[in-house]
């Protein structure tokens, strides 16, 4: 093989990624995949597609090999490849913000002017997270706090946050997380809880992005109810 026939064989590997990446829903899905896995019934219902077209676009996506499936039953459960692709996303994301006008548009209109103040960085959440006036929300679905989640914090899934405004203390300052940094849910629950009257702040980053920084992570026993304790027991981390 000559050094033509090496590059032509080289790009036309790379190029099966971006084809893969070539429709807005099939980086959605990878989205949802980097909160936890799911099934194809999981991903059509809040993905907003049907299930004949989420399970076309999970193929594509898996012939690239970005995300993995396994037999449970009857169903397939997706998750992605590994975090090389949670760290691809999160480049698409930077890079598409860098270069494309529109990006920084929607961002500055939808985000920054629901923010108020600056949000926190995962860094700073975490000096914070042994203050007990600091309490942390988990505004995602439930099923995806109990794939991982931070540590301490409550899953008060946005659905429910208004009826359950009263469990949270009126002293504590709320630092609510979703997704990732473009997650609408977070900056609709800090609406919500100003209009209550409390002190709330998003963070600016998401599970994903909180994981991949080396930062702790706690799963959720059965049921949700159940997690580690926080602060941790002496010895155990940090």
């Amino acid at each position: 093989m000559d050094s033509r026939e090496v590059k032509d064989a080289l790009y036309g590997q790379f190029s099966r990624v971006a084809r893969a990446l070539g429709n807005p829903k099939r980086i959605e899905l990878l989205e949802l995949l980097a909160q936890a896995e799911r099934s194809v019934e999981e991903l059509a219902g809040t993905s907003g597609m049907d299930f004949a077209n989420t399970s076309a676009q999970l193929q594509v996506l898996s012939r690239a090999r970005l995300i993995e499936g396994r037999r449970q039953g009857r169903r397939v459960i997706y998750r992605l490849a590994d975090d090389s692709v949670t760290r691809f996303l999160g480049a698409l994301r930077e890079l598409s913000r860098d270069r494309l006008a529109e990006v920084e548009q929607v961002a500055r209109d939808y985000f920054q002017g629901r923010d108020g103040l600056e949000p926190l960085s995962s860094e700073e959440l975490m000096r914070r997270l042994r203050d007990p006036r600091t309490l942390v929300i988990d505004v995602r679905p439930s099923e995806e706090y109990a794939a991982g989640h931070i540590p301490g914090a409550l899953s008060m899934p946005l659905g429910e946050l208004r009826a359950r405004i009263a469990e949270l203390a009126s002293s504590s300052e709320i630092v609510a997380y979703c997704r990732g940094p473009y997650c609408v849910l977070a900056p609709q629950a800090i609406e919500m809880l100003r209009q209550a009257g409390l002190r709330a702040r998003r963070l600016g980053e998401g599970l994903p992005e909180w994981r991949l920084a080396g930062l702790p992570v706690e799963v959720a026993a059965e049921p949700l109810a159940r997690h580690r304790r926080w602060p941790p027991e002496p010895g155990s981390w940090p």
